[in-house]
């Protein structure tokens, strides 16, 4: 299983990739109020997340996710590795 580092790393990766605007992607930023990123972007976000640590990751787990090391924690807690 990968360790939390490694999700949070892969994380911030693959959303830096996704932002379109000059922002600071780190593990405090709040995915959508600083990202600018709208709720299709989003989605489309966490299907790439899905299949990139093979999860299926629950709305309403989704919906108590703010900050990137929160996602990282639920990825983790899914039993993300890959």
């Amino acid at each position: 299983m990968a360790t939390a580092d490694d999700i949070e790393a892969r994380i911030l990766a693959l959303l830096t990739a996704k932002v379109k605007q000059d922002v600071a992607v780190t593990r405090d930023t709040n995915i959508v109020a600083d990202t600018g990123l709208d709720s299709v972007s989003v989605m489309d976000f966490v299907l790439e997340l899905e299949d990139e640590f093979d999860i299926n990751i629950p709305l309403d787990r989704i919906a108590e996710v703010k900050t990137v090391a929160d996602l990282a924690a639920a990825v983790q807690d899914l039993g993300g590795s890959s």
